[in-house]
């Protein structure tokens, strides 16, 4: 049997003990042996990860959806101004990732724990410091965002905790990048759960107020889930300072080294940048749906909440092929980190096929679930439907996109995005949207071109490639 055919469950004796294996954190050489294998290992534990992070989305605009559209639209807006967060964390991901997995893939530990040092350092600064800024201008952010009084009014405290507590979606993301180009994907998924999980158990006690416990209203759902990273944070921290840690990060690892920060902040400093590309491409679209009202808001949402859902897992298994591709090219096989990166594509098409065809036959009843607004399900049941249309396309354009970044090419998906997000999508989501007449339609069918054409332009890069001669 070739590499190429090779598979998790028949090179393991079944499928059951590839998944144990998985689960406990295999120690498998990626950059060697069947790829089928591989991927498999290395994307059970990060799709589950990322599994339980979209039951965590999805459980809590149900529970906010509650308190009514004003709730979920200053949910909607927050989460659109942590785009700056999101994009920091992101972008030292992805450069805690290529730096971690090129020196695993060259047998260099230590040069792997130097990098995840840096990377927690500079995460921990910047965190800090745009989590006061944040906190203090909550109400007024919310405002420049177009959010209208009663939104301003119920939302603020929710803005200001999430805002002030995002050191702890920092560390997460960085420390958990640090295990993933490690391999250890395992450990970054108990990480996650550990986190979702008291998010998901306290969120609703917190918001509502059962027994002992304060009615918070939207607030209580920023302090559960500020609550949950934090705890999650700390036990990525304690999981990568114990003695067993793949890459075995020590103090002298968190003091300044230079060259190798020199290094992550060109890589992270441009993943940061593609990645606040497109998030706040997410800006521009809740800007322009923000002007139909509430509803259309919440509907938006909602429909986003439940496409994220789907997105999430398909993320565990591009970071997979990111993961593979560092250590592929570490090892010098730039051939096997092409062959993975169009295994784990077909994959994901399979899983996003399927589930984008069950979200355009059954959207309505899935928004249902979450309001009985007539409006706010109108305009949830159009998103989610419209948007989902474009998953088989997404598919392929997720896992490219991260195997750029895992070969630490990242001006090029930045460059990407530049062009697909900025120069496309929001021009024509007002276009279709205002000109046009569309109204939230046109900016919902703004999101499936714009990343439809992500994955046709990314394809054609990809197969150029260039990303096989970068150095990290």
């Amino acid at each position: 049997m070739t590499e190429a055919q090779a598979g998790a469950p028949e090179h393991s004796g079944g499928a059951w003990s590839a998944i144990r294996e998985a689960l406990r954190g295999s120690r498998q050489d990626y950059a060697r042996g069947p790829i089928g294998r591989s991927i498999f290992l290395l994307a059970v534990p990060m799709v589950l990860e990322m599994a339980l992070e979209s039951v965590f989305a999805v459980t809590d605009v149900y529970f906010v959806s509650r308190l009514g559209a004003d709730a979920v639209a200053a949910v909607g807006l927050t989460e659109s101004m942590l785009a700056l967060v999101y994009a920091v964390a992101i972008g030292l991901g992805i450069g805690a990732t290529a730096m971690v997995a090129r020196r695993i893939g060259e047998k260099d530990a230590e040069g792997a724990a130097v990098a995840a040092g840096q990377a927690v350092l500079v995460g921990l600064a910047l965190s800090v410091l745009l989590g006061a800024v944040g906190a203090l201008l909550a109400p007024r952010l919310l405002a420049l965002m177009g959010a209208t009084p009663a939104v301003i009014a119920i939302g603020s405290n929710f803005t200001r905790v999430m805002l002030g507590g995002q050191a702890t979606i920092v560390m997460l993301f960085v420390v958990n990048a640090v295990f993933r180009g490690a391999g250890d994907a395992a450990i970054a998924m108990r990480v996650l759960w550990l986190s979702n999980a008291i998010n998901i158990v306290l969120g609703p006690c917190l918001i509502f107020g059962p027994g002992p416990f304060p009615a918070l209203g939207v607030t209580g759902a920023a302090v559960a889930t500020t609550i949950g990273r934090g705890v999650g944070a700390l036990f990525a921290i304690s999981r990568l300072l114990h003695r067993d840690s793949r890459v075995p990060l020590q103090r002298r690892h968190l003091r300044l080294d230079a060259a190798v920060m020199t290094r992550l902040a060109r890589l992270s400093g441009s993943g940061a940048f593609q990645a606040l590309v497109g998030t706040a491409s997410w800006i521009g679209l809740v800007r322009i749906v923000a002007t139909f009202g509430s509803a259309a808001l919440a509907g938006y949402t909602i429909g986003i909440r439940v496409i994220i859902f789907a997105l999430l897992p398909s993320w565990g298994l591009s970071n997979a092929a990111a993961t593979m591709v560092g250590q592929a090219l570490g090892a010098r096989n730039p051939e096997r980190a092409e062959r993975a990166v169009w295994r784990t594509g077909a994959y994901n098409l399979a899983f996003l096929g399927a589930t984008g065809l069950a979200f355009v036959l059954l959207a309505r009843p899935i928004v249902g679930f979450f309001s009985s607004d007539a409006t706010v399900l109108a305009y949830g049941t159009d998103c989610l439907r419209v948007v989902a249309c474009g998953f088989p396309f997404y598919a392929y354009g997720m896992v490219l996109t991260q195997a750029f970044n895992g070969a630490g090419d990242t001006f090029t998906p930045t460059m990407i995005n530049i062009g697909v997000f900025w120069l496309w999508e929001i021009p024509l989501a007002y276009a279709l949207a205002k000109p046009v007449g569309l109204g939230a339609h046109g900016a919902f069918l703004a999101i499936t071109i714009a990343f439809s054409t992500l994955a046709v332009v990314s394809a054609l890069l990809f197969r150029q490639g260039r990303w096989k001669t970068r150095t990290v």
